[in-house]
């Protein structure tokens, strides 16, 4: 009992600091980016192939919470923005799915946020058989992580295609890509988004294309990424784990914090 007690701490602890650090206190990506605090809501203004939404909102009541779907409904709508609201499990009212639905937004898939102290991980310094992990540092590297990306997950890569390079050119300090290659061809690609001033570094879009999934190689990309992020003086990170990323993810040593819903509005 004692331990689960402990892990229980452990876990709201990490919640707590990532909804502090992460979501209230989200910081912009670049110079076209606008974060902004709008009474109880925190929201991201981006190009249109940047991310547009709502990172964070504390309502204290039900008609705090409408109001403010209708104001972020006209903002966007305003500048002809699709945006998401970022849902988590534990955002009040109870209830702020539903009415988001009621107000035309689509949800998509549920994803588990986990986070880990990265010296609490059990990291291996093991790669497969003659694939080798490098970083993404030009254009050449970014349009093989899209390629990867198209071939893991089925969908475009474009928007990605642009974001990832305008991070790179333009806020070199807060994206690290990395690409698994098997000789010369790309077969596996991550991303990690670090936020300055905060102790959190986030994992995403790790993918392996079919013919090498189960040989190691995302776990080699959470390697990776772990020792780079504590390189540059990140303690935690955090990914929205999909079904087919958790199990590994929970034997590497990251925690289960709640469930995220993206609430999609599109005018």
């Amino acid at each position: 009992m004692h331990s689960r007690h402990a892990l229980h701490q452990r876990t709201g602890r990490l919640l707590t600091l990532y909804d502090r650090e992460t979501r209230q206190g989200a910081r912009a990506d670049g110079p076209d980016d606008v974060v902004e605090r709008v009474g109880r809501v925190v929201r991201r203004t981006a190009p249109a192939h940047g991310w547009n939404g709502v990172v964070w909102s504390g309502f204290t009541s039900a008609e705090e919470a409408d109001a403010a779907i209708t104001e972020q409904i006209a903002h966007y709508t305003a500048r002809g923005l699709p945006f998401e609201w970022k849902l988590y499990a534990h955002d009040l009212p109870a209830d702020l799915g539903r009415r988001l639905v009621a107000a035309g937004f689509t949800p998509g898939p549920d994803e588990t946020l986990m986070a880990a102290e990265i010296d609490a991980l059990a990291l291996t310094a093991e790669v497969p058989d003659g694939v080798r992990v490098l970083p993404v540092t030009d254009r050449t590297g970014v349009d093989q992580v899209a390629e990867v990306h198209e071939r893991a997950f089925g969908d475009d890569a474009s928007r990605l295609r642009r974001q990832l390079l305008d991070a790179l050119t333009g806020t070199p300090d807060t994206v690290v890509a990395v690409l698994a290659l098997a000789g010369d061809v790309p077969v596996g690609a991550a991303r990690m988004e670090l936020t300055p001033g905060t102790g959190f570094a986030g994992l995403w879009g790790g993918g392996t294309v079919p013919e090498w999934r189960g040989r190691g190689v995302y776990r080699a990309l959470i390697t990776h990424r772990a020792r780079t992020a504590a390189a540059r003086g990140y303690s935690r990170l955090h990914v929205d784990a999909s079904p087919r990323s958790r199990p590994i993810l929970s034997r590497l040593g990251f925690t289960e914090l709640t469930v995220t819903t993206p609430y999609v509005y599109a005018p």
